[in-house]
């Protein structure tokens, strides 16, 4: 286990392993999520503690994000570094049943809308399209529009289940979802604008002020065809 007092210049340059799942936070002081790391994960900080945090990076995504100090006890020392796994597309496609499945089931459990949310029952956006593929070995990055960016770019007309929707203001896909067939796609929304939870609607122009506040938002998609490796 890590405490405060054993972190020093060699201990930044070790990687750890999440004990149980953790909230991790967009600044030191740890008031707003910023995503949250299942128990396995691995995480190297990145600097040395201030008084309430330290920065760390996650290893599966190369996200940087915040501990709190109470939780560094948390972490243990990993007995060999994380190795990301290529995965061929036949490979990605072979899994993608599995990952829409993880998606359903997680719908059918109590949930609501939670920024920075990866962990079950309640996520946000692009952390519910994480977490489905991580559950079958395939890592996507952390935000809708670094997951834009990191697919392959196909028209609406060339949807199969598996890809991913995009929407968002034109400069910036602020917004992701799950596409599951016949014109319908799954995804966790914001209470603001959405269903406060992981829920099916139809990609169409017709619908309910949901439906249609984002088809006005719609920006694209993309297929998943590699599983994201650390820098």
């Amino acid at each position: 286990m890590v405490s405060v007092a054993s972190v020093s210049q060699s201990a930044i340059a070790l990687e750890y392993v999440c004990q149980r799942n953790l909230d991790l936070y967009d600044s030191p002081e740890c008031e707003r999520l910023a995503t949250q790391a299942a128990a396995g994960r691995h995480l190297k900080l990145a600097r040395s503690p201030q008084a309430t945090a330290v920065e760390v990076r996650l290893c599966e995504d190369d996200y940087p994000c915040w501990l709190s100090l109470s939780d560094l006890e948390t972490l243990a020392e990993a007995t060999a570094p994380y190795q990301a796994v290529a995965r061929s597309r036949s490979e990605i496609e072979a899994k993608l049943p599995e990952a829409i499945a993880f998606a359903q089931a997680a719908m059918q459990q109590p949930n609501y809308y939670l920024w920075g949310g990866t962990v079950g029952p309640n996520y946000d956006c692009s952390g519910l399209m994480q977490a489905a593929f991580a559950s079958v070995g395939i890592w996507l990055p952390r935000d809708s529009y670094q997951q834009e960016a990191f697919t392959e770019p196909v028209s609406l007309d060339e949807l199969k289940p598996g890809d991913l929707i995009f929407f968002g203001t034109p400069e910036k896909a602020t917004h992701v979802a799950l596409y599951l067939g016949e014109s319908r796609y799954l995804h966790s929304s914001g209470k603001t604008q959405g269903r406060n939870g992981i829920a099916i609607d139809p990609l169409s122009d017709r619908g309910d002020a949901v439906v249609q506040t984002y088809f006005k938002q719609l920006r694209g998609a993309g297929r998943v065809v590699c599983s994201y490796c650390p820098t």
